[in-house]
Protein backbone atom coordinates (compact mmCIF):
# COMPACT_ATOMS: atom_id res chain seq x y z
CA UNK A 1 0.00 0.00 0.00
CA UNK A 2 3.20 2.47 1.00
CA UNK A 3 4.55 1.42 -2.11
CA UNK A 4 1.87 2.55 -4.91
CA UNK A 5 1.45 5.78 -2.87
CA UNK A 6 5.24 6.33 -3.33
CA UNK A 7 4.83 5.35 -6.37
CA UNK A 8 2.12 7.63 -7.69
CA UNK A 9 4.08 10.55 -6.06
CA UNK A 10 7.05 9.74 -8.13
CA UNK A 11 5.37 9.48 -11.11
CA UNK A 12 3.50 13.40 -10.48
CA UNK A 13 7.08 14.24 -9.40
CA UNK A 14 8.61 12.99 -12.34
CA UNK A 15 5.95 14.67 -14.53
CA UNK A 16 6.39 17.86 -12.77
CA UNK A 17 10.09 17.94 -13.42
CA UNK A 18 9.74 17.20 -17.08
CA UNK A 19 7.33 20.11 -17.92
CA UNK A 20 9.47 22.25 -15.72
CA UNK A 21 12.29 21.45 -18.10
CA UNK A 22 10.10 21.72 -21.23
CA UNK A 23 9.16 25.42 -20.39
CA UNK A 24 12.59 26.24 -19.55
CA UNK A 25 14.00 25.50 -22.77
CA UNK A 26 11.23 26.60 -24.48
CA UNK A 27 11.84 30.14 -22.78
CA UNK A 28 15.18 30.19 -23.65
CA UNK A 29 14.27 29.26 -27.59
CA UNK A 30 11.62 32.23 -27.69
CA UNK A 31 14.16 34.81 -25.84
CA UNK A 32 17.34 33.90 -28.61
CA UNK A 33 15.11 34.49 -30.97
CA UNK A 34 13.44 37.45 -30.01
CA UNK A 35 16.51 39.00 -28.03
CA UNK A 36 18.68 39.73 -31.81
CA UNK A 37 15.55 42.18 -33.11
CA UNK A 38 15.06 43.78 -29.33
CA UNK A 39 18.74 44.57 -29.57
CA UNK A 40 18.79 46.16 -32.90
CA UNK A 41 15.41 48.15 -32.44
CA UNK A 42 16.87 49.73 -29.33
CA UNK A 43 20.39 50.48 -30.87
CA UNK A 44 20.76 54.19 -31.30
CA UNK A 45 20.50 55.79 -34.82
CA UNK A 46 24.36 55.74 -36.39
CA UNK A 47 26.93 58.95 -36.73
CA UNK A 48 26.70 58.54 -40.77
CA UNK A 49 23.10 59.34 -40.61
CA UNK A 50 23.03 62.23 -38.36
CA UNK A 51 26.42 64.11 -39.04
CA UNK A 52 25.39 65.51 -42.57
CA UNK A 53 22.20 67.23 -41.61
CA UNK A 54 24.00 68.64 -38.61
CA UNK A 55 27.57 69.75 -40.79
CA UNK A 56 24.75 71.42 -43.44
CA UNK A 57 22.92 72.94 -40.64
CA UNK A 58 26.20 74.60 -39.01
CA UNK A 59 27.58 75.77 -42.28
CA UNK A 60 24.24 77.39 -43.10
CA UNK A 61 24.54 79.09 -40.05
CA UNK A 62 28.30 80.49 -40.99
CA UNK A 63 26.76 81.29 -44.55
CA UNK A 64 24.25 83.27 -43.09
CA UNK A 65 26.39 85.16 -40.70
CA UNK A 66 28.96 86.05 -43.10
CA UNK A 67 26.77 87.63 -45.69
CA UNK A 68 25.97 90.56 -44.09
CA UNK A 69 29.42 91.27 -43.35
CA UNK A 70 30.22 90.78 -46.89
CA UNK A 71 27.60 92.93 -48.16
CA UNK A 72 28.90 96.05 -45.81
CA UNK A 73 32.47 94.93 -47.40
CA UNK A 74 30.77 95.70 -50.86
CA UNK A 75 29.03 98.49 -49.86
CA UNK A 76 32.31 99.93 -48.28
CA UNK A 77 34.49 99.50 -51.30
CA UNK A 78 31.79 100.49 -53.43
CA UNK A 79 32.14 104.05 -51.57
CA UNK A 80 36.19 103.87 -51.66
CA UNK A 81 36.08 102.91 -55.32
CA UNK A 82 33.82 106.22 -55.87
CA UNK A 83 36.00 108.34 -53.58
CA UNK A 84 39.26 107.57 -55.38
CA UNK A 85 38.23 107.64 -58.88
CA UNK A 86 37.02 111.07 -58.15
CA UNK A 87 38.37 113.87 -60.60
CA UNK A 88 37.52 116.50 -57.83
CA UNK A 89 39.49 115.21 -55.06
CA UNK A 90 42.58 115.36 -56.68
CA UNK A 91 42.13 118.48 -57.82
CA UNK A 92 40.81 119.65 -54.68
CA UNK A 93 44.19 118.03 -53.36
CA UNK A 94 46.38 119.98 -56.00
CA UNK A 95 44.56 123.30 -54.49
CA UNK A 96 45.37 122.05 -51.32
CA UNK A 97 49.17 121.84 -51.95
CA UNK A 98 49.05 125.29 -54.17
CA UNK A 99 47.79 127.08 -51.00
CA UNK A 100 50.34 125.23 -49.19
CA UNK A 101 53.19 126.27 -51.58
CA UNK A 102 52.59 130.11 -51.77
CA UNK A 103 52.27 130.47 -47.86
CA UNK A 104 56.01 128.84 -47.97
CA UNK A 105 56.86 130.62 -50.27
CA UNK A 106 55.50 134.16 -48.99
CA UNK A 107 57.71 133.25 -45.88
CA UNK A 108 60.83 132.00 -47.18
CA UNK A 109 61.39 134.56 -49.70
CA UNK A 110 64.04 136.81 -50.21
CA UNK A 111 61.64 139.60 -47.91
CA UNK A 112 60.01 137.33 -46.01
CA UNK A 113 59.99 136.64 -41.94
CA UNK A 114 62.63 134.12 -42.35
CA UNK A 115 65.06 136.05 -44.00
CA UNK A 116 64.06 138.72 -41.15
CA UNK A 117 64.87 136.28 -38.42
CA UNK A 118 68.43 136.28 -38.57
CA UNK A 119 69.03 140.09 -39.20
CA UNK A 120 67.34 141.13 -36.37
CA UNK A 121 69.42 138.38 -33.97
CA UNK A 122 72.05 140.03 -35.69
CA UNK A 123 71.12 143.52 -35.06
CA UNK A 124 70.78 142.67 -31.25
CA UNK A 125 74.04 141.42 -30.59
CA UNK A 126 75.92 144.34 -32.24
CA UNK A 127 73.79 147.05 -30.92
CA UNK A 128 74.70 145.10 -27.30
CA UNK A 129 78.49 145.22 -28.02
CA UNK A 130 77.92 149.14 -29.03
CA UNK A 131 75.81 149.74 -25.25
CA UNK A 132 78.40 147.72 -23.46
CA UNK A 133 81.57 149.73 -24.90
CA UNK A 134 79.69 153.03 -23.58
CA UNK A 135 78.86 151.34 -19.93
CA UNK A 136 81.18 152.00 -16.74
CA UNK A 137 78.25 150.15 -14.51
CA UNK A 138 80.77 147.11 -14.49
CA UNK A 139 84.71 146.72 -13.18
CA UNK A 140 86.79 146.33 -16.14
CA UNK A 141 86.97 142.76 -15.56
CA UNK A 142 83.16 141.76 -15.71
CA UNK A 143 82.39 144.30 -18.95
CA UNK A 144 85.85 142.50 -20.58
CA UNK A 145 83.99 139.09 -19.37
CA UNK A 146 80.37 140.73 -20.71
CA UNK A 147 81.72 141.71 -24.20
CA UNK A 148 83.59 138.60 -24.99
CA UNK A 149 80.52 136.40 -24.59
CA UNK A 150 78.40 138.83 -26.88
CA UNK A 151 81.14 138.88 -29.38
CA UNK A 152 80.74 135.04 -29.44
CA UNK A 153 77.27 135.24 -29.86
CA UNK A 154 77.36 137.86 -32.24
CA UNK A 155 80.32 135.78 -34.54
CA UNK A 156 77.75 132.60 -34.28
CA UNK A 157 74.67 134.09 -35.74
CA UNK A 158 76.14 135.66 -37.94
CA UNK A 159 77.31 132.24 -39.05
CA UNK A 160 73.80 131.03 -38.40
CA UNK A 161 72.59 133.47 -40.21
CA UNK A 162 74.14 132.50 -43.33
CA UNK A 163 73.51 128.71 -42.87
CA UNK A 164 69.63 129.98 -42.61
CA UNK A 165 70.15 131.99 -45.69
CA UNK A 166 71.55 129.02 -47.79
CA UNK A 167 68.93 126.71 -46.74
CA UNK A 168 66.23 129.44 -47.20
CA UNK A 169 67.66 130.02 -50.99
CA UNK A 170 67.61 126.46 -51.69
CA UNK A 171 64.05 125.59 -50.08
CA UNK A 172 63.13 128.60 -52.65
CA UNK A 173 64.13 126.84 -55.64
CA UNK A 174 62.44 123.36 -54.90
CA UNK A 175 59.52 125.28 -54.24
CA UNK A 176 59.34 127.28 -57.49
CA UNK A 177 60.29 123.84 -58.87
CA UNK A 178 56.98 121.78 -57.30
CA UNK A 179 54.97 124.77 -58.80
CA UNK A 180 56.39 124.64 -62.20
CA UNK A 181 55.42 121.16 -62.47
CA UNK A 182 52.32 121.53 -60.97
CA UNK A 183 50.65 119.61 -63.84
CA UNK A 184 52.84 116.65 -63.81
CA UNK A 185 51.88 116.68 -59.60
CA UNK A 186 48.30 116.35 -60.33
CA UNK A 187 48.79 113.32 -63.01
CA UNK A 188 50.86 111.29 -59.93
CA UNK A 189 47.87 112.19 -57.52
CA UNK A 190 45.81 110.65 -59.84
CA UNK A 191 47.81 107.61 -60.11
CA UNK A 192 47.87 107.47 -56.97
CA UNK A 193 44.09 107.75 -56.29
CA UNK A 194 43.84 104.72 -59.04
CA UNK A 195 46.09 103.15 -57.06
CA UNK A 196 44.22 103.05 -53.70
CA UNK A 197 40.71 101.71 -56.11
CA UNK A 198 42.74 98.91 -57.24
CA UNK A 199 43.97 97.84 -53.88
CA UNK A 200 39.62 98.20 -52.56
CA UNK A 201 38.93 95.92 -55.74
CA UNK A 202 41.78 93.18 -55.52
CA UNK A 203 40.58 92.88 -51.26
CA UNK A 204 36.51 93.19 -52.32
CA UNK A 205 37.56 89.98 -54.72
CA UNK A 206 39.68 88.27 -51.88
CA UNK A 207 36.19 88.59 -50.02
CA UNK A 208 34.26 87.05 -52.25
CA UNK A 209 35.81 84.38 -52.96
CA UNK A 210 36.41 83.42 -49.49
CA UNK A 211 32.07 83.57 -49.49
CA UNK A 212 32.59 81.21 -52.40
CA UNK A 213 34.50 78.40 -51.16
CA UNK A 214 31.81 78.51 -47.91
CA UNK A 215 28.92 78.87 -50.32
CA UNK A 216 30.72 75.99 -52.03
CA UNK A 217 30.78 73.43 -49.09
CA UNK A 218 27.36 74.50 -48.02
CA UNK A 219 25.72 73.62 -51.56
CA UNK A 220 27.87 70.20 -51.63
CA UNK A 221 26.04 69.16 -48.27
CA UNK A 222 22.45 69.43 -49.50
CA UNK A 223 22.80 66.64 -51.85
CA UNK A 224 22.40 63.14 -49.95
CA UNK A 225 25.48 60.89 -49.37
CA UNK A 226 26.10 58.80 -52.11
CA UNK A 227 24.10 60.86 -54.49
Amino acid sequence: MTKSRFGACGSRTLAFVAAAVWLAGSSLILFSLASPVLAEDSRPLGPDAITPVEEFARQLEEFKKSIPGLNKKIEDSASSVDRWTDVEKARKEIEELRALVGAALGAVSDNGVVSQLGARALDHARDKLRMLEQETRFRPEEKQFLMDQWRRLKDETERATEELGTARREFVELLRTLQSNEDFVDELIQIRQAQKALEVIRRLTQDIREASDQLKKLIGGIKPPGA
